[in-house]
């Protein structure tokens, strides 16, 4: 067994592992600092000696590790007297009550999405403890220096610590609030996957699906969340257009010039039974942007696509979740369905408020509708704007082309 295989067992072990070490020493630094020196000493010891059972090696190794860190750090007999029972057992007994891995599971999120923590942090610690990611994996996914991602994991193992933050379930009353900041991270990681906001990739698929990983598992664990099962969905259906979004060579494919035989039909129709699942309570925010999604799922067109229903579920959008890019995004559904004059009411009314300056996405659009008006000079100059507004290569590259074609 080499590297590969103990980052494959690490991927789909870590959370298990790290909640259940976080339960029994009631320290999450030190859970997860012991799971990473059994992830290192696995490294060495499998290749000359493959465990039978790699899961419970981990397990074990990790938890001798953590029993070591409290001998050295404090003389509390009974805390070590609890954690050193024989090793060879069964990983701490988790198989004796399934339903607790899943709350520590659980727990894990809620922990490592704690609002005392900074977004960065929260990004960080969620794809580090609960998905398995390495710092340097983080780095790549985000294109940040390794060191400022171990310092967001440190920090933020420190400020859980410092603040006393308890290894368990929020109570009922609230659950559902912090749900929010847990989908809200996922949130984050999926779309930085499905567009990156920066470098020379249009799209980081592997934190998508790692993003769509941790979000089937949060459902599997809150399945009367509807909430839950509307981000699944809205993840599911759009990484569906992951194939068609990119050429050969990487250059992004606009919806309108996508091969629409090259969507994963699989993940549209889990997309729409995550989405049916949501639909059964009424649809939030992130039910709502599935529902956009899965009206683009079903047309057969950009030409046949129901765009006054989208103008419809963006205006709901906009009043349950109100913002700029939704605004944003309803003038270019407007566009579809009633011109580009009434959209470009509404980009302007956006530009005199300020709400989006800085971004290149305002420019983008308003670009696009001027474009279609027939006033060049002002397209060309629009959507010059938002190339040098914008980091990711990959997206500058077409818009410059688009601003040439206009001269």
């Amino acid at each position: 067994m080499g590297a590969a295989d103990v980052e494959a067992v690490w991927r789909i072990e870590s959370a298990r592992i790290v909640a259940a070490l976080t339960r029994f020493t009631g320290d999450f630094g030190l859970a997860e600092d012991a799971a990473q020196e059994a992830v290192a000493e696995a490294l060495v010891s499998w290749p000359l000696d493959p465990p039978v059972n790699p899961a419970g090696w981990l397990m074990a190794t990790a938890r001798r590790r953590a029993i070591d860190a409290i001998r050295r750090r404090t003389a509390l007999q009974d805390r070590y007297a609890l954690l050193a029972a024989d090793p060879a057992d069964p990983a701490v007994g988790e198989e004796a009550d399934p339903d607790r891995i899943d709350d520590d599971i659980l727990a894990l999120m809620f922990v490592s999405c704690h609002p005392v923590l900074s977004p960065e942090a929260r990004v960080a610690l969620t794809l580090r403890v609960v998905a398995g990611l390495s710092s340097e994996e983080i780095a790549r996914a985000f294109l940040v220096p390794v060191p400022t991602v171990q310092a967001r994991i440190t920090r933020g193992k420190k400020t859980i610590a410092a603040a006393g933050v308890p290894f368990e379930l929020p109570p009922a009353d609230e659950r559902r609030e912090r749900l929010g900041g847990v989908l809200s991270v996922l949130y984050v990681i999926f779309t930085e996957g499905s567009t990156a906001t920066s470098g020379d990739r249009l799209m980081r698929p592997d934190l998508a699906y790692e993003a769509i990983r941790l979000a089937r598992t949060l459902a599997a664990l809150q399945p009367d969340e509807p909430e839950v099962h509307g981000l699944l969905a809205l993840c599911e259906l759009t990484a569906a257009r992951f194939p068609a979004r990119t050429g050969p060579d990487g250059s992004p494919i606009l919806l309108e010039d996508q091969d629409r035989r090259r969507w994963d039909y699989s993940a549209i129709h889990r997309g729409l039974a995550a989405l049916a699942k949501a639909s059964a309570r009424g649809l939030g925010p992130y039910g709502l942007q599935a529902a956009i999604a899965a009206t683009h799922a079903s047309a057969l067109s950009t030409e046949e696509t129901d765009w006054d229903r989208i103008v419809v579920l963006y205006e709901a959008l906009g009043r349950v979740a109100p913002s700029p890019v939704v605004e944003l995004n309803r003038a270019v559904a407007v566009a579809m369905a009633s011109g580009p004059a009434q959209a470009l009411a509404i980009v302007d009314e956006l530009v005199a408020s300020g709400r989006l300056s800085g971004s290149h996405l305002v420019p983008t659009v308003r670009g696009e509708l001027l474009a279609r008006l027939g006033r060049r000079p002002e397209a060309r100059t629009e959507l010059e704007l938002a190339a040098r507004l914008c980091a990711n290569q990959r997206e500058r590259s077409v818009l410059l082309r688009k601003a040439a074609a206009l001269g």
